[in-house]
Order: C-alpha cells, then sequence, then structure tokens
C-alpha cells in the first residue's frame, strides 16, 4: 500500500512539473491594449488574441470599444479587425483589415437657425441633418467604416509591456483616406 501511495504521489508531482513547463513555455498570443487614432477612430481599449495559442505569427482578431461624449454630441465606435503578426520577437510587422462600427448621436440635428429678413419678421427654420464628420463624412448612425492596418508592434514573446504604432487607411461610401495612424500601449499575455 505505501508503494502505491509512493508512486500515486510521483505520478502527480510528475504531471504538475510537465504542466507547469508547458504553460511557461506559452507564447504571449493575447494583449490588452489602449489605442489613440488607430481602427477605432479617436481611441479605442481593445483585446486581441491568435487563433493558435502556440504561434505568435499566427492570425489573430482584436475586438474594441471608444468614443467620446462632448456637449450633447456623442461617438461610439467599435472596431473589429482580422491581423497576422510576421517576425521573431520582440519584432513583428503587423498586417490586418476590418471594420469600425460607429453610432453617434448629434443634439444639434433638428437645431433652427433664426433671422430677421428684410421686412423685419423673425424667421426661424429648421435644418436637420443626419451625418457626421470624422476623416471621413459618415452619412448615418449607425454606419460601417473599412480600416486596413500596416504597422510595427513591439511584443515579448514571452509576454509583458508592448506597444506598437500604425498606418491605418480608412474608406467608406465617401471616399478613401490613407494618412490616418495610430499608436497603442498595454500589455501581452
Amino acid at each position: 500500500m505505501k508503494i502505491l501511495s509512493t508512486l500515486i504521489i510521483l505520478l502527480g508531482i510528475g504531471f504538475q512539473t510537465l504542466f507547469a513547463q508547458e504553460e511557461m513555455e506559452q507564447p504571449a498570443t493575447q494583449a490588452v491594449y489602449a489605442e489613440i487614432g488607430g481602427a477605432g477612430l479617436p481611441y479605442s481599449f481593445n483585446y486581441e488574441f491568435r487563433f493558435n495559442k502556440m504561434d505568435v505569427n499566427s492570425w489573430g482578431m482584436r475586438v474594441g470599444f471608444g468614443g467620446f461624449a462632448v456637449d450633447g454630441d456623442s461617438f461610439f465606435t467599435l472596431p473589429v479587425m482580422a491581423n497576422k503578426l510576421f517576425g521573431k520577437g520582440p519584432h513583428f510587422f503587423e498586417l490586418g483589415f476590418g471594420a469600425t462600427f460607429i453610432a453617434f448621436d448629434n443634439d444639434n440635428y433638428g437645431y433652427e437657425s433664426c433671422y430677421t429678413d428684410s421686412n423685419g419678421d423673425y424667421i426661424c427654420t429648421s435644418e436637420s441633418d443626419n451625418s457626421a464628420h470624422f476623416i471621413l463624412e459618415i452619412d448615418n448612425s449607425p454606419s460601417v467604416m473599412g480600416v486596413l492596418n500596416f504597422g510595427y508592434r513591439r511584443m515579448p514573446v514571452d509576454g509583458g509591456f508592448m506597444w506598437k504604432a500604425n498606418l491605418n487607411p480608412v474608406f467608406n461610401n465617401n471616399g478613401f483616406w490613407p494618412l490616418f495612424a495610430g499608436v497603442g500601449i498595454g500589455y501581452a499575455f
């Protein structure tokens, strides 16, 4: 009985050691980061993961949220992108594509323009505008803007502080803007 108990304990310790080594050898394939500019447009908070948890250079996906609210105007963004990293840690080239969903509310919709005409009558007219402008004209809310991603990422393979700088061309039905950029900092794990 003592031999069987000792054997079970040794096997348990062996499996714990094996699994602990596997966990330590797994590369950092997830990240959380804040980005100014980039796919989230004004700014965004993002979570990113690789589809292959054992390969940093595999395809991955990022999802985030961002926006602002100032003087009754609000602007919300939800960037969703697929991306791939190329390189050896800690230096990677990042290539990606995706869409940013946009919703906005402008208290100036339906505002009145008032003036005095040539007869001295005070006249007010209602003006309604269901569009917004951020880099490109956005026709309605909600809307979608396409985003590309070309950039540099410094990320330790075993995890830790990471940063990135990207060129993010944006496009929608009103045009294409090739020179939008973003920078981000965060933590890879």
